[in-house]
């Protein structure tokens, strides 16, 4: 018997783009952790019933988020994608230019705190972003992206559970205390209205007021 995770992806066949970016992860021996399929549509349509024309993404990877993410946007619309490795960057690069948004989107190597700190003295701005990259930094992200939200801009933060260490009393490392503190301060700043979804490895979602 299908969980419900596996019952609800069993009805959508997905499309032959995102698996080539899986496949590609793989062959490339990266880490198999791109946002669950049925995330990826969310991200898709929350970008679109937003009307999102400024994207931050932390942490590319190969690629996947940035489709999804990308698929979503309005006419003109751009993503700013911030990635550690130049060699995901690459591949992400690639696979975004493959997917028809080459142009859509611009890349920013180093380590992203970096990479934040040189937004914010620029003044910029962004209506969406979106939260995959390393972990033990999740409460410095989302008080970056507070910072340079647009009003009422949304923030998406995936792998909030960890694959259950979160949950887990006998876990606590600093990526699990990291994560435990970006979900209490989701669930409590007031400058945020919030929810965490449960589903796969679960999904933080916020506007920022």
């Amino acid at each position: 018997m299908p969980n419900q995770e596996e019952y609800s992806e069993q009805l959508y066949t997905e499309d032959e783009m995102l698996l080539k970016v899986k496949q590609a992860i793989t062959d490339n021996r990266m880490p198999e952790v791109s946002i669950a399929p049925g995330y990826g549509r969310l991200l898709t349509m929350l970008v679109s019933m937003s009307r999102s024309a400024s994207i931050l993404e932390i942490g590319a990877l190969g690629g996947y988020s940035g489709i999804c993410l990308c698929r979503g946007l309005a006419s003109g619309g751009r993503l700013t994608s911030l990635e550690l490795k130049a060699e995901y960057a690459e591949l992400a690069e690639r696979h975004l230019q493959q997917a028809g948004f080459g142009e859509a989107v611009e890349y920013k190597l180093g380590p992203a705190l970096d990479s934040l700190k040189l937004l914010e003295a620029e003044g910029r701005r962004f209506d969406f972003f979106f939260i995959d990259a390393d972990k033990e930094n999740y409460p410095n992200y989302l008080e970056y992206a507070i910072r340079l939200a647009s009003p009422g801009a949304i923030i998406a933060g995936d792998n909030i559970f960890l694959r259950g260490r979160t949950l887990s009393l006998e876990k606590n490392g600093p990526a699990v205390q990291a994560m435990r503190r970006f979900n209490e301060m989701i669930a409590r700043d007031e400058r945020l209205m919030t929810t965490l979804l449960p589903a796969y490895d679960g999904l933080a979602l916020a506007i920022v007021k």
